[in-house]
Order: structure tokens, then C-alpha cells, then sequence
């Protein structure tokens, strides 16, 4: 049973395979009205969401299907009174296909421990697949291409869009330039820093991380930021992460470092005036809401990918 845990797990075909789906959905909807119908998707949701839940029930809905929004805040398993393994069993008798938005990877492990069916990860602590993908599909309908661009990501870095980026852009053949501050708190998890490492090398592309904000845009084809007050961090440490993040901030005067040409991404939510500038999220190399909307297209390439895999449709 394939699933989408993180991107470590798929190959570069795997990845294309998705990027190349996603834009055909996008460019012909129509011919996919009906490929889901009668099929049932299970959205688990511990996280709020705005795009994710939206993207993913819109996408069911025009390919024919149904999504359920299963909130485990008024659960039996947010209540402590059902095992994930529980759960996910019974889950696998009523539907097609599982996505889950959850706090700890490990959770998501075990659901895919004991689930039959297909399983998306749709945000952990540690990864966030499904976006990314999304964000290579936005990158490849603006540049062109993938391999050889170079794509800088600013700001808090211990998170799980930088650890989902250093899984796929080397692989992809993207040089990745990560700007951040010093420290564990701050900078990549070890295990998807030596994956970058490991596949910068194999494919002949540049991987660094750095201190330093303008040296990491320099001559990039992409710049990339997210919020800096992920769900897991305290409100109280807004005010100190300010400043610890503050020389991160996607500015007019840092997009002029990076090529002329250069598009800007956020995965949204964006609070102007901190990770980057109202000036650029809202300026013309911009296309932060393209990239919101290719979640959308993004989902239900990975739906029918995994559900085809899975011999529970067919084409």
C-alpha cells in the first residue's frame, strides 16, 4: 500500500509523476467529473485548517466523491477513550482513502501501521508533503522547469515545510539555499538536513544553510518564507522570536539579492509586516495565491495516484 507519509519516502519519478497529474487536472477538470464517484474520503483533522480542509473537500467533491470532516477534538480518540490503531481500523471499513492533519509524526506512523487504505499526510510537526508537492507545481507552471533553479527559504527553519523542501528540491535537481538563525531551535532536523546533503550530492546540485539572509537569496529563481509562530510555539514567545527572526524578513530590498525574475512563496497564513513585507506578498513577483490554489489540483492528483495504486479505481 503506498501512501504519502513524507517526501523522503517517494522517488524523483514519484514527485514528477504528481506534479505532471496535478496540472493536467488543473488544465482539464472536466474529464475528471466522475473518476471518484462513490468513493469516500476520511479527513482527520487535530489542527485547524483553512486551505487543507477546503482544497481537499472541494477536490473530492468535483471528482465525484465525498469527504468526511472527522474533528478529533469531539472524538473518542481526542477524549483518550480509542487507540489511533482502533480508530484507523474501523475508519478503513467505511472509506477509500484517509487524510490526516495532525501535531506528532509519530501519530501519523502509527495510523499507517494499521491502516488499509490509502493514507496523505496533510501537515505533521515534522512534514508537510502535500504542500510542497503543491509548491513544485506552482514553481514548474512559472519557470518552466524544476531542475537547476534555485530556490532560498527564509526564517524558522526547525519546521515542516524547510524539512519537506530539503526531502524534494535536491531530489528534483533544485539547488537549496536555507537562511536561518543559529541553533537547534532554529536551523533543520539532522535526518532531513543529511537527506538534502545526501541527494545534493548525488545530483550534482548546491545545498547550504546559512546565517546569513542575502547571501542565502543571492541569484535565487524562488524565495520562500513561513510563518514564524508555527501551531506547536507558544503565544508568549511571539514577542522573542520577533526579534530572533527579524533579519529573516522577506523585504523589497532582500527580493533584489535574488534574480529580477524571481517569484515569491508563502504557504499561508502570512502576517504581513513579519516574515515578510506587505510590499512583497502582495507585490508582482508574488503568487502566493496560485500557490494556494494548486493545493487544491495537488490533492486530487494524489488522491487518484494513491487510489489507483491501490486498485480501488481504475485508469
Amino acid at each position: 500500500m503506498r501512501h504519502l507519509l513524507t517526501l523522503e519516502d517517494w522517488t524523483p519519478a514519484q514527485i514528477a509523476e504528481a506534479v505532471a497529474m496535478a496540472r493536467t487536472i488543473k488544465a482539464n477538470p472536466e474529464k475528471y467529473a466522475d473518476v471518484l464517484r462513490r468513493k469516500t474520503l476520511c479527513m482527520i483533522f487535530e489542527k485547524p485548517s483553512l486551505r487543507t480542509r477546503l482544497s481537499f473537500e472541494a477536490g473530492m467533491n468535483q471528482m465525484g466523491g465525498h469527504a468526511i470532516y472527522y474533528d478529533t477534538s469531539t472524538s473518542p480518540i481526542g477524549a483518550g477513550k480509542e487507540s489511533i490503531a482502533d480508530t484507523v481500523r474501523t475508519m478503513c471499513r467505511y472509506v477509500d482513502i484517509i487524510m490526516a492533519r495532525l501535531f506528532k509524526h509519530e501519530d501519523l506512523l502509527e495510523m499507517a501501521r494499521h491502516t488499509t487504505v490509502p493514507l496523505i499526510n496533510a501537515l505533521t510537526n515534522f512534514s508537510h508533503p502535500g504542500q510542497i508537492l503543491a509548491d513544485l507545481q506552482t514553481i514548474e507552471e512559472h519557470k518552466g522547469r524544476l531542475a537547476g533553479l534555485k530556490l532560498a527559504y527564509l526564517g524558522d527553519s526547525f519546521n515542516n515545510v524547510t524539512h519537506s523542501l530539503l526531502f524534494a528540491c535536491p531530489k528534483m535537481g533544485m539547488h537549496l539555499s536555507i537562511g536561518c538563525p543559529a541553533g537547534k531551535d532554529y536551523e533543520p532536523d539532522p535526518k532531513a538536513f543529511a537527506a538534502a546533503r545526501a541527494d545534493s550530492a548525488k545530483n550534482g546540485v548546491a545545498f547550504a544553510v546559512t546565517h546569513d539572509a542575502a547571501e542565502a537569496v543571492r541569484d535565487a529563481d524562488v524565495v520562500y518564507t513561513d510563518s514564524w509562530m508555527s501551531y506547536h510555539i507558544p503565544k508568549d514567545k511571539a514577542g522573542e522570536r520577533k526579534k530572533i527572526f527579524g533579519p529573516y524578513q522577506v523585504t523589497a530590498v532582500l527580493m533584489k539579492q535574488a534574480k529580477p525574475d524571481a517569484i515569491f512563496l508563502n504557504c499561508l497564513p502570512a502576517l504581513r509586516g513579519l516574515e515578510q513585507t506587505a510590499e512583497v506578498i502582495d507585490g508582482p513577483q508574488s503568487v502566493v495565491f496560485d500557490q494556494a490554489e494548486n493545493r487544491m489540483h495537488m490533492h486530487k492528483a494524489l488522491m487518484l495516484i494513491l487510489l489507483k495504486e491501490a486498485g480501488t479505481i481504475q485508469g
